[in-house]
């Protein structure tokens, strides 16, 4: 087996238009992938997600498809920081989002690692790291995303 593919799925006590406005709304992303500010986002097939991820830098994606609230992909040339993403630099990020009662089933895909070169100094963009990575952003969106009592 090549390490090319990451799956990760959670469920998270929020109504899907909620999951989904988390995953998609520039107010919203930023607060748990990034800084905490909003994120430039053109939500539509070929539009642009600036996803400021840290230290490791600001990476323009470019969206591939929208399926509200169910779908969403972008492309993420997560090597590259502020280089577009296309087909030749990036990883594929799958979002799917299954209603289960008054919850969200979220899976997530990232793939395409073993045709992507990356180039020295930028093994946080490997397999290794990204399948590390994710545990970690997955478990910000889910606190983000579910109800917090006052």
């Amino acid at each position: 087996m090549t390490a090319d593919r990451i799956e990760r799925e959670i469920t998270i006590a929020a109504p899907i238009e909620r999951v989904w406005a988390v995953l998609t709304e520039a107010e919203n992303i930023g607060q748990w992938f990034g800084p905490g500010h909003p994120t430039e986002i053109d939500l539509r097939a070929g539009g642009i997600m600036v996803l400021d991820h840290g230290a490791h830098g600001v990476f323009p994606t470019r969206i591939v498809k929208v399926d509200p609230p169910h779908y969403f992909s972008y492309r993420w040339a997560s090597a590259f920081p502020g280089q577009e993403a296309t087909d030749a630099n990036s990883t594929l990020v799958e979002f799917t989002l299954t209603p289960v009662g008054a919850q969200t089933r979220l899976n997530l895909v990232e793939s395409g690692f073993a045709s992507l070169v990356i180039p020295p100094g930028r093994e946080d963009a490997s397999y290794e790291s990204h399948s590390q990575g994710w545990t970690g952003v997955l478990d910000a969106l889910l606190q983000y995303a579910e109800p917090h009592p006052e």
